[in-house]
């Protein structure tokens, strides 16, 4: 078990409660919901009980925040959180500095590689788009590492350059024209539009789509590129890196020395605030929460979810024990790139798959609720692959 420099009480080597965070992260991830907005729409079309579940397991189309949106910030936020544990690690090996950038670079680049090529399963030809969880992460995890160097107070400032900077780069930009025609730009036709000064994070017409609009058209593509169907953007990986930061000083905070209740205390603070500015920023209209663009408030906004269920599960698991409900969870938490793999290349086999043996209308006998239980089966194969794989020691990593 590793000790830190400063102090003899020994640190722990892996959080379980981090496993489990990440584990659940990706069952909804993988689960796509349980289709439980399309069972929602089709049979139970007045039911607020299902209008609430529908909208719960699905993005929000601009501005504002669900369950579904949480999804992301969480498995990035997580990735901070794991690299003082990792560095750590290589640092008791023996690793250097150098070779352990080098490793930093290596993985970024898988990371996006990987991320392009899962894209592109259904693509003509390469699909250069960078928005995926898995490109973001490797396009800012370089700069999260060397971050993971500094002291605290320093990450800290870094992460409120970022967001500083970045808010005024879309607040100085100029708004989008009067005449702008919105239907080219792929806007939903019940999109509810922002005004005045919040326009400047309007949908396909902020300064992140222009330069999509410019920086994605340098790739080879079977037509050029005009606008993101969610309005996603590149540039979102500059705010996400403030995600990862929050998540390193959580782990931090985590693997210090300090007593139990003091971590506690310095979390709970920490989702105090990212839920109290982030609010603020988009009552004042300052900032409006758009998970699509990772404007800062929602980055302020989503770390407060972030730290707040990470305090819940490392206080349940880590500091009282309760961990025997948490297997299920593990076994996909410790293979999370293999689940993510199998969740965008393998739903499609599985799901026919499971009808070629067990009949083509074998969903029709669970109606209305078909759609649910064929996911719960996919899932459940998914997550018995995951099984198999922990059983036998097998981990991917990158």
């Amino acid at each position: 078990m590793p000790v830190d420099p400063k102090s003899t009480v020994p640190l722990p080597a892996r959080l379980l409660s981090l496993d489990v965070y990440r584990g659940i992260t990706m069952l909804l991830m993988a689960s796509a919901g349980l289709h439980i907005s399309e069972v929602a729409k089709n049979h139970f079309p007045h039911s607020n009980v299902w209008t609430f579940l529908a909208e719960q397991t699905d993005h929000v189309q601009w501005r504002g925040c669900v369950l579904w949106d949480l999804i992301q910030p969480s498995f990035m936020f997580m990735v901070g959180v794991s690299l003082p544990y990792s560095i750590s690690s290589r640092r008791d090996k023996g690793d250097s500095f150098g070779s352990m950038f080098a490793h930093a670079l290596w993985r970024s680049f898988c990371l996006i590689a990987l991320s392009i090529f899962l894209i592109s399963q259904w693509s003509k030809q390469t699909n250069f788009v960078f928005t995926n969880v898995l490109a973001q992460i490797g396009l800012g995890y370089p700069f999260l590492f060397v971050l993971a160097w500094t002291r605290p107070r320093n990450q800290l400032i870094a992460a409120i350059a970022i967001l500083v900077g970045y808010w005024a780069l879309f607040a100085l930009y100029p708004l989008p024209p009067a005449d702008l025609d919105y239907s080219k730009l792929g806007m939903p036709k019940d999109y509810v539009y922002l005004n005045g000064f919040a326009a400047h994070w309007q949908m396909n017409s902020n300064v992140a789509h222009y330069f999509d609009l410019w920086f994605l058209n340098r790739f080879p593509t079977d037509k050029p590129w005009q606008f993101s169907n969610g309005g996603y953007a590149t540039l979102n990986f500059i705010p996400s890196l403030v995600t990862m930061t929050f998540g390193l000083l959580a782990g931090e905070i985590l693997r210090s020395d300090r007593e139990s209740s003091a971590k506690i205390k310095l979390l709970v603070a920490a989702s105090i605030i990212g839920f109290g500015v982030g609010i603020a920023l988009d009552a004042l209209g300052i900032c409006p929460i758009v998970k699509r663009i990772w404007t800062p408030s929602w980055t302020l906004f989503s770390a407060g979810w972030t730290f707040l269920i990470l305090i819940v599960l490392y206080a349940i698991i880590d500091l009282n024990g309760y961990k025997k409900w948490t297997f299920p969870f593990i076994v996909v938490g410790m293979n999370s790139i293999a689940m993510y793999i199998m969740a965008q290349a393998s739903t499609s086999y599985i799901r026919g798959s499971l009808k070629v043996h067990l009949g083509q209308k074998v969903y029709e006998n669970f109606t209305p609720y078909g759609p649910m239980v064929e996911s719960a089966a996919v899932l459940l194969i998914m997550w018995l692959v995951c099984l198999w794989m922990y059983r036998r020691k097998i981990f991917l990593r990158l």
